[in-house]
């Protein structure tokens, strides 16, 4: 299982933006990155699965965009989860 309830759970708290907060860009693009790095590990050693290998695409590509709608929302919370997440190289 890629990501557990706990650790989802952990995301969530670590990156809301308030109380009651579970679907903010910002706790989206953790779990998104939480998993991408879980199936980037698998890759490692299942080299031929490409059905997954579609499936993390289309994650980067969700990632992708609820990134760039933050950045066009605010710049600094767009600068501040990118230095958070360790996102850019």
């Amino acid at each position: 299982m890629a990501l557990s309830k706990d650790r989802k759970n952990e995301l969530i708290s670590s990156y809301k933006t308030n109380d009651v907060d579970t679907g903010s860009p910002e706790v989206q693009v953790a779990i998104l990155t939480e998993r991408i790095t879980y199936l980037t590990e698998h890759f490692k050693t299942h080299a031929k699965d490409h059905h997954s290998r579609r499936g993390l695409l289309m994650l980067v590509g969700r990632r992708r965009r609820l990134l760039d709608y933050v950045k066009s929302k605010d710049i600094k919370r767009y600068a501040d989860l990118i230095k958070r997440l360790n996102i850019r190289k």
